[in-house]
């Protein structure tokens, strides 16, 4: 919200509080339950407004059938992406989505199909790839400083969170790898360019849960160049991005999430001796909203979009079906 504040090009609204048939589609719990979750919802909302203004919609589809919008951002779970982008695009409304796009290269595919045919934007809001640290610290790779790069790892995990967390939810599309190894294969398709290819893919489970919990991998392009992937949701916290090279190695701390106005670093390690450099700080956030004005405006843009959404989502497949058929 603070980035959408901050440009002139989209006008915020409002938000949208889910109806009881859109938070219970199936399985309707008992009434009191129903109450309690969807007055929780309401509370939500008010403090929201009380924040940043605007007003609250009457469900979802309020938001979609309603002639004030004409553009949504989609923060649902990931399983929740597919419908509600694709109403939202059947009713003329560009689209902003949280990332994954959807849980599946199809459904993916189908939203771009109807975006498509109707000329609209549709952008998955990998905010980290718009960070002007990634530039800088591919400056230092391209000026040979570090010499040739002989190998490349991207590593993405946190701790495990609440048990409730959508992310431990297989319904909601929940799994390390949707949530934590995508932004891996995003990093490494940017690194390794268009020739990236999937060579080895594992994906961990942990007695008690429904989803994978952590997992590995690793993408070569045509050149020969290897990126290893690890990610996890039970991990020790990790968000580093390792350049190994003939001279010199780089590793940096917040490669994925840095936040708005901090100020990330690189480590130079060149023998036994180290030199820690700041990278540039940045809003990768309102970045990734200006992309998203761009795909509303240029044909271009928009289709190049169409081409990065598919890219990453059968790759996400690609790697599933590798995985499970180690």
């Amino acid at each position: 919200m603070p980035a959408i504040s901050s440009v002139d090009e989209f006008e915020y609204v409002g938000l949208g509080v889910c109806t009881k048939e859109e938070r219970f589609p199936e399985n309707v719990p008992d009434e009191e339950t129903v109450n309690e979750v969807l007055n929780a919802e309401m509370e939500k909302a008010k403090a929201f407004i009380d924040q940043y203004g605007g007003k609250v919609f009457n469900g979802y589809q309020g938001i979609i059938e309603s002639d004030e919008i004409e553009a949504v951002y989609i923060p649902l779970p990931p399983a929740l992406h597919y419908k509600w982008a694709l109403k939202s695009l059947e009713a003329g409304k560009h689209v902003l989505v949280e990332k994954p796009s959807t849980i599946s290269a199809e459904q993916t595919k189908k939203l771009i199909e109807v975006a498509e045919d109707k000329g609209l934007a549709l952008h998955e809001n990998y905010m980290f790839n718009f960070h002007e640290q990634l530039n800088a610290i591919e400056d230092i790779i391209k000026s040979r400083e570090i010499g040739d790069i002989r190998l490349y790892r991207v590593s993405f995990g946190f701790p495990q969170r609440a048990a409730n967390d959508f992310r431990y939810n297989k319904a909601l599309g929940g799994g390390a790898l949707i949530d934590a190894g995508g932004y891996t294969i995003k990093y490494a398709t940017r690194l390794l360019g268009e020739t990236a290819e999937l060579k080895y893919a594992q994906m961990n489970y942990k007695e008690g849960f429904e989803v994978d919990i952590y997992g590995s991998g690793a993408m070569v392009n045509a050149e020969g160049t290897t990126v290893q992937l690890a990610f996890g949701m039970d991990n020790n916290y990790k968000c580093e991005l390792e350049a190994w090279g003939s001279k010199g190695c780089l590793t940096t701390g917040r490669v994925l999430t840095a936040p708005t106005g901090f100020v990330p670093s690189v480590t130079i390690r060149k023998g036994n001796e180290d030199e820690v450099r700041s990278l540039p700080a940045d809003d990768a956030f309102r970045k990734s909203i200006m992309r998203f004005w761009e795909c509303i405006g240029n044909d271009n843009t928009r289709r190049n979009n169409y081409k990065e959404l598919i890219r990453q989502a059968e790759l996400v497949d690609e790697f599933r079906n590798m995985a499970n058929l180690q």
